[in-house]
């Protein structure tokens, strides 16, 4: 089958022209369009469910759909290239930030473990000494529950220090 030029044309602009007819048709045959909450789009449901999910019918409005795509990770010449210049660190100078660090949290542990003993005393096993604005016995329960926590919390906070410290290269 051969086609002229002006038929060809003829042909592929029928085609065209069918295949919107077509799209048109297929749409007005979907029913009516509803936006219902969330920013959903949907006209596949009857009016019933729609009135029931608060969705309200779109009439005329254009709609479009924007589809986002992920964004592929880099190469490794590309990303290079672009990025900061990746420096070594000597070693030694590595071990003496090592040391440092090591240095701080030993020292940051010294010093919330003299807190934590600090608080056990004045928590004395659960029965600390009353204030004397604690005549309510509500009152006093609940320092004694906020001491509890406290201390929880510093013996938690004690464990992340020790896990840091284990961290480092000795």
């Amino acid at each position: 089958m051969s086609f002229s030029k002006s038929a060809g044309r003829g042909w592929a602009l029928g085609l065209a022209l069918g295949s919107v007819g077509f799209a048109a048709l297929g749409a007005a045959d979907t029913g009516t369009m509803y936006r219902c909450p969330g920013n959903d789009y949907n006209n596949t449901i009857t009016a019933k469910e729609a009135k029931d999910r608060g969705c309200k019918t779109i009439d005329g409005a254009p709609i479009t759909i924007i589809q986002i795509t992920k964004q592929r990770p880099s190469t490794g010449a590309a990303g290079s290239a672009s990025g900061p210049a990746v420096t070594r660190v000597d070693p030694a100078e590595q071990r003496a930030r090592d040391n440092d660090a090591r240095r701080i949290l030993e020292a940051e542990l010294k010093r919330e473990e003299e807190r934590l003993a600090a608080m056990r005393t004045e928590f004395n096993n659960g029965e600390p000494e009353r204030r004397g604005d604690e005549k309510n016995n509500q009152k006093y329960i609940e320092r004694v529950s906020d001491m509890k926590a406290a201390l929880a919390r510093k013996e938690n906070d004690i464990a992340s220090i020790k896990r840091e410290l284990a961290k480092l290269p000795s």
